[in-house]
């Protein structure tokens, strides 16, 4: 099966508070379903945007590092999983329930896997 990156993404003023306990039971119905239909690999939820650290490699061999994320945007990732489905669709069908669960955008990647390695 191949594995899909299930991310959340919050405002850069995202304020935890904010989340009610009717979220919380939605995520953590979400989680147990995951395990239970064996597609859960990893889940985890990520800090604050501005207390990233960004490296940049020079072309002198150094590499800089500033605070923040890399990218300068609205929103960033607070949390995801990986997860391991048959196909996009069923990774789409995960998203949406995850969408729900977490009341945020949420987007879908397929890890990248090199042709000809085998998948897990």
């Amino acid at each position: 099966m191949a594995q899909y990156l299930v991310a959340i993404h919050h405002p850069d003023d995202y304020d935890p508070s904010v989340e009610t306990e009717a979220m919380s039971r939605d995520i953590h119905a979400l989680n147990r379903e995951m395990v239970a239909a064996g597609v859960r690999v990893f889940v985890g939820g990520l800090s604050p945007a501005r207390r990233a650290k960004s490296l940049r490699a020079q072309p002198d061999g150094k590499v800089l590092i500033t605070d923040g994320p890399y990218l300068e945007t609205k929103e960033h990732i607070g949390g995801f999983w990986v997860l391991e489905a048959a196909d996009h669709d069923e990774a789409l069908a995960w998203g949406r329930k995850a969408a729900v669960a977490c009341r945020a955008p949420v987007e879908v990647r397929a890890i990248y896997q090199k042709p000809g390695t085998p998948v897990n």
